[in-house]
């Protein structure tokens, strides 16, 4: 550590120094994160789009590996594709009315097939009985509608046997790699500004879905145990994705885009999956948990929604940890998401119109998650989302500022008080709201000074 600052004064003829120490400076490469991130944090939410061919089965967007379905079969699907009555407009506006602030939709899935043109490459959406590209669509709906604009894209491509035999198959790996390439600059080039890249099935390691082969055998390589997805040990073979250069080219042309961890190259934020991938607090690194609303996370046919609580309470549970929430839709052939869907997405973005204040532009803490809920908090207010009750009152650690005033955003009236013990909330229980009991805490002076307490 560097001290900026150094006094020397004179005391009966010896030398006294006085240093006053400062956090080091903040590299240029973590501020140009930081500053691509701003406007992610304060988003908190948005939508995910699984959405090709495979929405005309309707079994999920697995459905060409799960069922072993031949390439030049699957690829017949594309005379299908032709939803004449959509526009990306309607998703946009419904992404709005839920609350949500930016859009992921699936460019090319693993299955290959694009949505955008890429020249004299036939499996795409400009080459499909519907003759549009999709993605310059999508993008214009969502500018026009105010949202940030986000893609997927996934290096990985079923229809080349070298990313399943990476090595021995190495003509196909590079054949692979050099789609990979030339569809980001495509992508990164063609259709203005963008603000998220979502990779997946990029990494090195995922090569071969995360296997090796011995002999005839394939064996699972090592991974940690205490971190999902991450290997112990590594792919060892002579194929590479040449990431960097993809990186290189990526920052050259949409410098300001900000990317998941899921190509081996720079992450601006890391991506949790799943239901059951939400997780610990992490105010350290930013994170997104991302999740299907219902059923796959392509179209699947009678896919059941949850209980609006569930939905209401993931949210908070994960900003309340410092993180994102990326909700996923997968529209049918026609682009068109389930009503009952629709239906819950218009009661999230109900809710989140009533209390927004303490999701939006807030940040994770200081209390950390606990039994009774999570905290968020923005300026010189904390909000406190009580997900379970034990009895009337909730019983917090002492923080070092003081609290002015503690008022029930979601109604009635409450006591509390602060002391070196602690701080005491009691709240009656006709007043506790069943789904999240939002109390703000307003303080004599800024809350993000207060270390994470639990």
């Amino acid at each position: 550590m560097k001290c900026p600052f150094i006094w020397r004064l004179a005391v009966l003829g010896l030398t006294v120094c006085t240093i006053i120490a400062s956090a080091d400076p903040v590299s240029p490469v973590t501020q140009a994160k930081n500053s691509r991130l701003d406007w992610w944090r304060d988003a908190k939410f948005g939508m995910f789009i699984h959405w090709g061919i495979f929405a005309i089965p309707g079994r999920g967007e697995w459905v060409q590996w799960n069922e072993q379905i031949p390439c030049d079969q699957y690829a017949k699907l594309a005379d299908q594709f032709n939803p004449t009555n959509f526009t990306p407009a309607t998703w946009a506006a419904l992404a709005k009315s839920a609350g949500m602030k930016y859009m992921v939709l699936t460019s090319r899935h693993h299955d290959g097939f694009a949505l955008f043109d890429d020249g004299t490459n036939t499996f795409t959406a400009t080459h499909s009985a519907a003759h549009r590209d999709f993605v310059a669509e999508y993008v214009k709906a969502v500018r026009d509608a105010g949202l940030r604009v986000g893609l997927y894209y996934s290096p990985l491509d079923w229809r080349f046997p070298g990313y399943i035999l990476p090595d021995i198959q190495r003509q196909s790996a590079d054949a692979m790699r050099d789609q990979y390439h030339r569809q980001m600059k495509e992508l990164l080039s063609n259709y203005g500004k963008l603000d998220v890249l979502w990779f997946d099935g990029g990494e090195t390691d995922w090569l071969s879905f995360g296997g090796k082969w011995q002999g005839a055998q394939w064996v699972k390589r090592a991974t940690d145990p205490n971190h999902k997805g991450v290997y112990l040990e590594h792919y060892k073979g002579g194929f590479s994705w040449q990431h960097d250069q993809v990186y290189k080219m990526l920052r050259q042309l949409q410098p300001d885009i900000v990317i998941n961890g899921r190509a081996d190259m720079p992450e601006d934020f890391h991506s949790r999956e799943g239901w059951g991938a939400l997780g610990d607090f992490d105010n350290q690194h930013a994170w997104e948990l991302c999740v299907p609303m219902a059923g796959a996370w392509g179209y699947s046919v009678n896919a059941k929604v949850k209980p609006l609580a569930d939905y209401i309470q993931l949210l908070v549970k994960v900003v309340g940890r410092d993180g994102n929430l990326l909700m996923n839709v997968g529209p049918d052939r026609n682009g068109k998401v389930d009503n009952a869907q629709i239906s819950r997405l218009h009661e999230i973005g109900a809710w989140l119109d009533k209390y927004g204040e303490s999701i939006y532009s807030t940040r994770g803490g200081p209390f950390l998650p606990a039994d009774w809920g999570v905290s968020t908090y923005r300026d010189q207010t904390i909000y406190l989302h009580v997900l379970k009750w034990a009895g009337e009152k909730i019983t917090l650690p002492n923080i070092p500022v003081k609290i002015l005033k503690a008022t029930a955003l979601t109604g009635g009236n409450l006591n509390f008080s602060q002391s070196d013990g602690g701080i005491e909330i009691s709240l009656p229980a006709e007043s506790q709201d069943p789904v999240d009991t939002i109390i703000a805490l307003e303080l004599d002076s800024p809350a993000k000074a207060i270390s994470p307490v639990k």
